[in-house]
């Protein structure tokens, strides 16, 4: 599509993506409600506009922008005046083209039918959620009573009655964003409203091609690219070029799998033979420098990224679409994506060309990584969903850290309505089970009943964070728990480390990485993001999720962390989690613990989940909802919390 945008346009395209992702890098380390604030230019050469950083010159080759201009437009991006900046680019963008030719037009429709086609065909119907939410309901219930104990039996009872009439109500407009106006004034953009949903689909499709293209300058420097496949850094800046454009994230993904289909088709190509379509100049100078042409020319190296599309339920759809995306890539044509419906078609082609991916084609399911050292007996990833093998250009992986059986690591995450390829992993269930088991016969033991009935629980959780001494009824039974939770907490340390290098590895398949984790599972995942930090493997995970982390505030590298994860960052807590401090007491306490208070560093969200926490085991069926509330769909902190409520996202 770089034929349907002029030299002015794509300027424009290249100088708001620059913006968006000198804004992404800031928003790493500065509070959200400064979004659009003025900020000095930095001659730090690891900003992610700078020339050396391999994130957005050959965006500006790729968009075949004058190099003349990119200096000025990198210092463009580290403007104070970045607002208005972008209502300008903004308005460049909505101009009508001078002399648009026909085939332009043709082409900029094409593509706008064929991603709103499979934005329908990604989309999960109401109907669909609906059946996944009501299973989820009767989990929830089920292990409610099974496992939940309060600060009293009759004000357990209470809770659940007024929980279940809440699971009861579809999400309304009682539930709001607890964004400040301030924020929402600052994302909202009126110039955006001139741009048509054409122009804007052919701008993010452009970028995003730009973002996986293998386009070296003359010079064939390889170093300009810092990761190969898609940074997560360029897809957290399309997330708010997105917010900008006031378009829905959907669409985006929808573009994804678009060019998905689009680099399978390619591959399918294999003998190099064009469409006699592709006389046109303009086509051949972009299939030489664009992502076909990169893949074509590589040997399809740039397929890892995919994941493997070519798979039975999304066949139907590429067959469709085959005439349309023919129009819009003519450098393929309807003949190469019929053949990508075809081998999607089988089981048998799917194989073979996940098997022409190499290892990462084949994701992540399956994979079984605990061979690889010795401290760690169990380490497997399951697939959850049915997103695997569609061309998702997005990888999410889920990590329990509080279960009871082998069920559990699956369980909590199912049903989720989000886009992404999921895997939950499953690690170390013989230490998980066995610690998890002791905290719950621990709270149902006769001592640990009776403090609650007189209510001692949140005064020993103060105690805790107060770092005094434990009540003397609490030492015998801790120090139970103890052994078993210490070795747990090992093992979290180093499944980190191994997750960080399944990551850096590619095994996901140099895909953008969502990392989301409750209990020693966040603590995990926390680990993994300081492996990252050490060994500076940035541009692998862009959102990041920590529920009731039992990591200590002081003394542990948050800042470092929070510095590989290219967007948001969240750490939920739960003020009522005295499971979780006992378990977790001693001298770190004293430092502070994330999954019972914010943590006070600039870039991380901190939302309070009191309100549907209501124990540790909580989160085994909690969890769907917090992530629903926060909606990480959004670039912005959101956390929907009911109207009656007046207490936000700090």
């Amino acid at each position: 599509m770089s034929a349907t945008l002029i030299q002015t346009k794509k300027r424009a395209a290249g100088a708001l993506f620059a913006l968006a992702l000198n804004q992404v890098q800031i928003h790493q380390t500065r509070p959200l409600g400064s979004s659009i604030a003025a900020d000095s230019f930095s001659s730090d050469r690891r900003l992610w506009v700078h020339e050396s950083s391999g994130l957005l010159r050959p965006i500006f080759r790729y968009l075949d922008i004058d190099s003349a201009h990119w200096t000025d437009l990198e210092t463009t991006a580290t403007s104070s005046y970045v607002k208005n900046h972008v209502g300008s680019f903004l308005r460049v963008l909505a101009e009508e083209n001078d002399g648009t030719s026909t085939k332009v037009e043709e082409q900029e429709l094409a593509l706008f039918k064929a991603v709103e086609a499979m934005e329908s065909n990604i989309g999960t119907s109401q109907e669909y959620y609906e059946r996944k939410k009501e299973k989820h309901r009767v989990y929830a219930h089920e292990w409610r009573e099974k496992f939940l104990v309060n600060e009293s039996v009759a004000e357990t009872k209470k809770h659940l009655q007024k929980k279940e009439e809440k699971d009861c109500k579809p999400p309304g407009p009682e539930q709001v964003p607890t964004a400040s106006t301030r924020e929402v004034e600052e994302k909202t953009f009126e110039e955006a409203k001139m741009i048509g949903n054409r122009r804007k689909v052919a701008v993010l499709y452009e970028l995003l091609s730009a973002c996986l293209a293998d386009t070296p300058g003359n010079d064939h420097n390889k170093s300009e690219r810092s990761l190969d496949g898609y940074d997560a850094r360029h897809r957290a800046a399309l997330r708010l070029l997105t917010s900008w454009f006031d378009i829905k994230w959907i669409k985006m993904e929808a573009i994804e799998v678009v060019i998905s289909c689009s680099v399978m088709a390619v591959l399918k190509q294999g003998d190099g033979k064009e469409n006699e379509c592709t006389s046109d100049d303009s086509w051949e100078k972009w299939k030489r420098g664009g992502l076909i042409g990169a893949a074509a020319i590589t040997g399809g190296t740039l397929m890892a990224i995919t994941g493997g599309l070519a798979a039975p339920a999304i066949a139907s759809g590429v067959s469709a679409l085959a005439p349309t995306l023919g129009t819009v890539m003519p450098v393929i044509g309807a003949g190469g994506f019929a053949a990508v419906a075809s081998a999607a078609g089988s089981v048998a082609g799917s194989v073979a060309v996940a098997a022409s991916f190499g290892a990462a084609g084949a994701g992540l399911s399956g994979a079984k990584m605990a061979r690889r050292t010795g401290s760690v007996d169990e380490f497997e990833f399951k697939a959850i969903g049915e997103n695997q093998n569609q061309g998702r250009l997005a990888v999410e992986i889920l990590v329990a850290g509080f279960v009871f059986e082998e069920e559990d690591y699956v369980r909590p995450w199912e049903g989720q309505n989000d886009n992404m390829e999921r895997y939950a992993l499953q690690w170390e269930s013989k230490h998980l089970i066995a610690v998890s088991t002791a905290i719950q016969d621990w709270l149902t033991s006769r001592i640990a009943m009776e403090m609650m009935k007189q209510g001692a629980m949140m005064t020993v959780l103060s105690s805790l964070l107060s770092a005094l001494a434990l009540p003397a009824a609490l030492l015998t039974v801790t120090d139970i728990i103890d052994s078993k939770w210490s070795i747990a907490v090992d093992r979290s340390d180093k499944a980190g480390k191994l997750l960080a290098e399944v990551l850096v590895n590619g095994l996901q398949g140099n895909r953008p990485v969502t990392l989301v984790g409750f209990s020693l599972g966040a603590r995990a995942i926390f680990k993994c993001l300081e492996n990252l930090a050490e060994t500076g493997h940035v541009g692998i995970v862009e959102r990041d999720v920590l529920l009731g982390a039992p990591v200590a505030i002081r003394d542990e590298k948050w800042e470092a962390a929070r510095k590989v994860v290219s967007g948001r960052m969240i750490n939920a807590y739960s003020t009522n989690d005295w499971t979780l401090g006992v378990a977790f007491r001693a001298s770190l306490l004293s430092q502070g613990l994330a999954g019972i208070q914010p943590v006070d560093v600039p870039g991380i969200e901190n939302v309070d989940v009191t309100e549907v926490i209501e124990g540790h085991s909580s989160y085994l069926w909690a969890t769907r909802e917090i992530l629903d509330r926060l909606d990480l769909d959004a670039y912005y902190p959101v956390f929907k919390i009911s109207h009656t409520k007046t207490q936000g996202t700090t």
